[in-house]
């Protein structure tokens, strides 16, 4: 490819077109001012006014096949993609007919069949994704770019600089296009940042960079030209910082106290549709006229999306929860019947790398991705060998990054790959929770079903080997609280390899939580064992005295004691919960009717803990069944010590387990 021939071609026809674009987007917006005023348009909305030129200079670039990612200002994006102004419109209104069902409103446009892959409202929020969809394309060899928009602000955030460095360190095609508009909210670029030549902060990583005029889009369609195709010539990461201004202010509750009136009215004068309107008049490539017919067809089509979002459907309130996971969801697996196999001894640790390497030779779309699971073979040893057999395609070993490189896994997942990713224990989750909460519980139903997020996370959780408060903590209750996400937590080696199996199948994110004292439990297990359900609670043991209830490495703890007191004559009903969200309540109340008392232990902190959740369910829907006020044992309400008694007495106990039944049964 030429350098001539990456040079915009400023004909007539092109010329024109450039103009109604951008007059497209600001009279759009312009309306949307006008409505919000009258409060039909309500909650936050950042208009795009005065930044025209970026969208409309990069995006008509871009090939029907690429993808793009954007920020909470995307209104212009859509509009330059050619997503329909009135589905843009009825979003903004959260009518039916919106681009996103309604369900995103200004901050979240998603219109896949444009390959426009939603804004964005956290800052930096988009960043991981786009590294995420282009990862998916690098793997597969498909050739795409994912464009990238953010703002200046979050160039401030961690997660910039993380997702920067995986997309340098894996080679991906991403453009960055940072639309520097001077301003993250109301602090100014000068106050916030040490360096103030943003394409700069890409050069660290080793991406090529450069800075452009963002008022110009001439200027800007060149650049975008020639990034575009660098990428799409290298399969590497380009970064474009467009040096552009908001005319508006941040949001419609920005009083803009900020900045002074003489500041923006320098900026005014640099407006990027008057400059190349009056370019094109002066020589000769549009007349008068010209601006007039396409000003009048805008309004027409402003008026008609007005209109439409006016006249559109609200979505039912028995909706309400439509679209929070996947509406179909796959058939529960069941075993062949008459199935006579060979049992081996195996540890639980090895029946996880069993599960992941089945899913490795089954699918060409499942990797593993995360913290050392390649060469070091994974914090636990979980992934030991996998390198080897399957190359670090596949085996991905990621750097100390949680929000990028979970992010990037949702995002693989968002492109139709099935991403496992490990993180290397639950503490070190919270790092990513931004991505998990905000993206991948959302996604589904902010874009009005149009994008899922099949992705499967594990992270070793729980206490016990000494590692204090910072590796110690059962925080899967926390996930638990979040709509959107499946929680599974095994505790047998049966559930170990079979559930992730049927978790690569689920076309909704699912978080797995492996207890760190079970990796070398050890037990037998059939050589051809395959997936199990991830529905349901299961009945370990049999009782009619009392129903106790738990999960992961607390369930052998449970067992232990339901076998003590079973020499007592006490008859327990051990419920292992297995899937912590949803719940299985049908078991557990069957279970409840049956013993009429029920004692629940949890490794999570009793203040708004899961057992908490569990025991109002009880109440909610078995309390006439009760015979006993319902009794939980939770982990004291301290960061898990390091001293071994201190850690020991921190948590539930087999004995532990064994005095609060005797309790709850009058025989203490």
């Amino acid at each position: 490819m030429t350098e001539a021939s990456l040079k915009p071609r400023l004909s007539r026809p092109h010329v024109l077109a450039l103009l109604k674009d951008m007059i497209r987007i600001r009279e759009f917006e312009s309306k949307c001012f006008e409505l919000y005023t009258q409060e039909k348009i309500r909650g936050f909305m950042h208009l795009y006014d005065g930044e025209e030129a970026v969208a409309v200079g990069v995006i008509p670039v871009l090939e029907a096949r690429d993808r793009i990612v954007a920020t909470y200002r995307e209104h212009g994006h859509a509009l330059a993609r050619g997503s329909s102004m009135a589905g843009v419109m009825a979003e903004m209104y959260g009518k039916r007919e919106g681009l996103s069902g309604g369900r995103g409103g200004s901050m979240h446009i998603f219109d896949r069949a444009k390959g426009l892959y939603g804004g964005n409202a956290i800052v930096g929020g988009g960043l991981p994704l786009a590294v995420g969809l282009a990862l998916a394309d690098h793997m597969r060899g498909e050739d795409r770019v994912t464009a990238c928009f953010f703002g200046d602000g979050a160039t401030a955030e961690g997660v910039f600089y993380e997702s920067l460095n995986l997309a340098a360190l894996w080679d991906l095609p991403v453009l960055f296009v940072c639309e520097n508009n001077r301003y993250a909210m109301g602090t100014a670029l000068e106050i916030a940042e040490a360096e103030t030549d943003i394409h700069r902060k890409a050069e660290v990583h080793g991406v090529s960079s450069e800075a452009v005029d963002g008022m110009d889009v001439v200027a800007v369609e060149a650049a975008a030209r020639r990034a575009i195709a660098r990428v799409r010539q290298t399969g590497k990461p380009y970064f474009l910082e467009c040096r552009t201004y908001r005319f508006r202010a941040h949001s419609m509750f920005d009083a803009q106290h900020y900045r002074t009136k003489a500041e923006v009215e320098s900026w005014l004068a640099k407006d990027p549709i008057v400059r190349l309107q009056d370019w094109a008049v002066a020589s000769g490539l549009a007349h008068p006229d010209d601006l007039e017919v396409i000003r009048a067809g805008v309004a027409k089509e402003v008026e008609a999306a007005v209109i439409f979002a006016e006249t559109a459907a609200w979505e039912p309130v028995d909706d309400l929860t439509k679209y929070v996971c996947a509406p179909e969801r796959p058939s529960p697996p069941t075993s062949p019947a008459g199935r006579v196999a060979a049992k081996v001894k195996i540890n639980y640790r090895e029946a996880v790398r069993a599960a992941i390497r089945d899913a490795l030779q089954r699918d060409p779309d499942v990797f593993l991705m995360g913290e050392d699971v390649g060469r070091y073979g994974g914090c636990y040893a979980v992934s030991e060998g996998l390198l080897a057999e399957f190359g670090p395609d596949r085996i991905r070993d990621a750097p100390l990054s949680e929000a990028a490189f979970t992010g990037a896994g949702i995002g693989a997942g968002m492109a139709g790959m099935k991403p496992i990713v490990e993180v290397m224990t639950v503490n070190f989750s919270l790092l990513a929770l931004d991505q998990i909460m905000n993206n991948a519980a959302t996604i589904r139903h902010m874009s009005g079903n149009q994008i899922g997020c099949p992705a499967v996370i594990r992270m070793a959780t729980g206490a016990g080997r000494q590692l204090a408060a910072q590796h110690s903590h059962s925080l899967e209750g926390w996930y638990a609280h979040i709509p959107g996400l499946r929680i599974l937590a095994p505790a047998t080696l049966e559930d170990a390899r079979g559930m992730l199996w049927t978790a690569l199948q689920d076309p909704d994110p699912v978080l797995i939580f492996e207890n760190v004292m079970l990796y070398n439990r050890t037990g037998v297990l059939a050589s051809d064992a395959g997936p199990v359900d991830i529905d349901r609670a299961a009945v370990r043991r049999e009782g009619q005295d009392l129903s106790l209830i738990t999960y992961g490495g607390s369930l052998w703890k449970a067992l232990d004691a339901a076998e003590a007191l079973a020499k007592e004559g006490i008859e327990v009903e051990v419920i292992d919960l297995r899937v912590l969200r949803p719940l299985d309540d049908a078991t557990i109340m069957n279970s409840i009717r049956k013993t009429r008392k029920a004692l629940i232990v949890d490794e999570g902190w009793k203040t708004g803990s899961l057992a908490a959740e569990i025991g109002m369910r009880i109440v909610e829907q078995a309390f006439f069944d009760l015979d006993a006020p319902i009794a939980r044992l939770c982990s004291a309400e301290v960061p898990i010590p390091y001293a071994r008694h201190l850690e020991e007495a921190a948590i539930p106990q087999s004995a532990s387990i064994v005095a609060a039944a005797k309790t709850l049964l009058g025989h203490a």
